[in-house]
């Protein structure tokens, strides 16, 4: 659920009125940081698991295994952008998504790595691709478990159904119907390797995503805000 555009603008008031609301604001905004930060480190101090299993992707250069899509680094981010082999085109959402990614080189300074993944066939994913203008690296992830086993990909056939680390049923009686978006689900999954050994760290699902969005975060500055 994201915020609605509000019907009014706030109230007008004097430089004397406007610094007291700001300073009460202020007080919030540092309350909000603390406790960001705080969920940072518990975050960042989380246990990972070793990715056992080995994915085979596709990407401009043919078969590339998780291992490869590090490019060397220690780090990787690797988005899910919801785009199925049956779409003849990415979710709208997911592809603001990939727009919004920053400076890439920023991050490999930091031995960190991003890139993203989606479930279409690679020769739909190059077309989507040169059609957008981006340079990022994408990969299909079609023919493998990996959106299945990182519960990206809903289908109980394949993997027992987890969404935003609820099971079906605690899905159900908390929300609703566990399929009543659809069974794809964007979000991220972090991993860090240690040599060829690959740890999964940490994964979100839609709105943990949100931080990440350079144009949405701006907007929560704004009088307007997102204006959905």
């Amino acid at each position: 659920m994201t915020e609605e555009t509000p019907n009014t603008l706030p109230e007008i008031v004097g430089p004397k009125e406007w610094l007291t609301a700001r300073r009460e604001l202020l007080v919030k905004e540092k309350e909000l940081t603390r406790a960001r930060d705080a969920v940072t480190a518990l975050r960042r101090a989380s246990p990972m698991i070793e990715v056992e299993k080995e994915y085979v992707f596709e990407g401009p250069d043919g078969k590339v295994t998780l291992l490869d899509l590090f490019e060397g680094r220690q780090q990787l981010i690797l988005q899910h952008a919801m785009f199925a082999p049956e779409w003849d085109d990415g979710c709208l959402s997911c592809r603001h998504a990939i727009r919004d990614h920053g400076y890439l080189p920023h991050l490999h300074e930091k031995n960190t790595t991003l890139a993203v993944e989606s479930r279409a066939p690679f020769p739909k994913i190059q077309a989507y691709k040169e059609r957008m203008g981006w340079t990022l690296p994408y990969y299909s992830s079609f023919g493998n478990d990996f959106n299945y086993d990182f519960h990206f990909t809903l289908d109980e056939e394949k993997a027992p159904i987890l969404i935003n680390w609820r099971t079906k049923e605690e899905h159900e009686a908390e929300v609703g119907p566990w399929d009543m978006w659809g069974t794809e689900l964007p979000g991220m999954a972090v991993f860090i390797r240690d040599g060829e050994d690959i740890y999964h760290s940490y994964s979100t699902f839609a709105r943990g995503t949100d931080n990440l969005l350079w144009t949405l975060n701006h907007l929560d500055l704004t009088p307007l805000g997102r204006q959905v």
